[in-house]
This record gives C-alpha cells, structure tokens and sequence, in this order.
C-alpha cells in the first residue's frame, strides 16, 4: 500500500481533485499500472494542512485566497469537504483548491452563472473555474462571487426557516 499526494492520470481519465490516498496499485488486463483508492483514505483534517502541502509559491496564493474569502464571508466556517478547502454559511458557500497550473474556484453553478462574463476569460465549467496560477489572481472577483453566494445561501435558508419553498 502507499500514501499519494497528488493526482494520478488513471486509465486515461484525470482525477478532478488534489488529495492524499492510501491506494492499492494494480495492473489493468492491458498492463496499465492503476491505483485503485482504499475506502478508508485518511483526509485533511483541516485548510492549515492541506496548504501545507504544497510549495512556497501555491502556499502563498492559496492563504491570499482564503484571506479573501474570509473577508467577504467573515460568518462563515472553514472546514475540509471533498478533500477540499471549504467555506460553509447554512450550506457550501466555496471550495477552492490547488492543481499543477491553476487554482480551481467552485461556487457551485449559480455562482458561475452569475457572473458567466466575467469568468468567460477563464476555462470554467458549470459550477467552477479555474484561474492560472501564473497570473495575479482576481480577488476583486472572487470576493464579488463570495459575497452573491452569502446573499444566496441566507436567502435560501431564510425562506426554509419561514418554510417558503425556495425560487429556482
């Protein structure tokens, strides 16, 4: 068994996020080395240890990132979800994470959609995108994005709370 910390291209397919696996490596019927994850796959147990993980460089960006996020979300909790650095305020607020090239942003769909424009610049999908880590990361942005989602999240356990459906 081994310990891995970082992704591995498997059977062709890239995993979508950075974290530390026990894995059993085997080998596929057309001799491809796969590692196939262990159910009981020790995580991060905090946003303090996954940044640490990483070099000088990404361990700055991402503590910039975090900075961010906590200021425009100063009510919000921190903790590790999918293996991720998470913001949580009555539900997932974001989750922000570190590749090889670029920092991955996932304020699930609404918040991409919200501001699909702005974020066209940058390769997204439907609730994430990803911004280059070569570049100045766009904080204005981010905090923008951050603050909708707060917005979004109270309004959406409010109407719970006075037991209104909520608008989709």
């Amino acid at each position: 068994m081994s310990l891995l910390w970082s992704c591995d291209t498997i059977v062709g397919r890239e995993a979508y996020s950075v974290q530390r696996i026990n894995a059993l490596p085997f080998e596929s019927k057309k001799g491809r080395k796969i590692t196939r994850m262990n159910d009981k796959k020790p995580g991060f147990t905090s946003i303090d240890e996954y940044i640490a993980t990483f070099p000088e460089s990404t361990q700055a960006i991402l503590q910039a990132v975090r900075a961010v996020i906590k200021a425009a979300a100063p009510d919000a909790k921190e903790k590790i979800s999918y293996q991720m650095p998470t913001f949580d305020l009555k539900g997932n607020l974001v989750h922000f994470a570190a590749f090889k090239n670029h920092i991955g942003f996932y304020p699930v769909p609404s918040g991409i959609e919200a501001f699909k424009e702005e974020l066209s610049v940058y390769e997204n999908a439907k609730g994430s995108v990803q911004f280059p880590i070569d570049q100045p990361m766009p904080m204005d942005l981010i905090t923008r994005i951050v603050k909708f989602r707060v917005e979004e999240n109270l309004k959406k356990a409010a109407e719970k709370s006075s037991g209104k459906k909520p608008k989709s």
